[in-house]
């Protein structure tokens, strides 16, 4: 099992990339605005948080730690 632990900027950057993609993908598919200016919009949104996967997977790769294995008594009796 992996742990990552992330500070403060890098937890924000991948909120926000995320937050982005799924903006602009509710951009695209919402209907309340003309639909040239959702498009745009919605497009602009999806690109930048497209754009900003690769370096929020690369900061995650990072911070993440391999745990050890737990360990449990009732699992197998110890022999003895």
């Amino acid at each position: 099992m992996k742990h990552v632990q992330l500070n403060l900027p890098t937890f924000a950057f991948v909120v926000s990339t995320r937050a982005a993609l799924g903006a602009g993908i509710g951009m695209l598919v919402a209907g309340r605005m003309s639909a040239e200016r959702r498009r745009r919009i919605g497009a602009t949104l999806v690109a930048i948080g497209a754009a900003a996967t690769l370096p929020a997977i690369m900061a995650i790769r990072r911070c993440a730690h391999e745990l050890p294995p737990a360990e449990t008594s009732d699992a197998s009796p110890n022999p003895a």
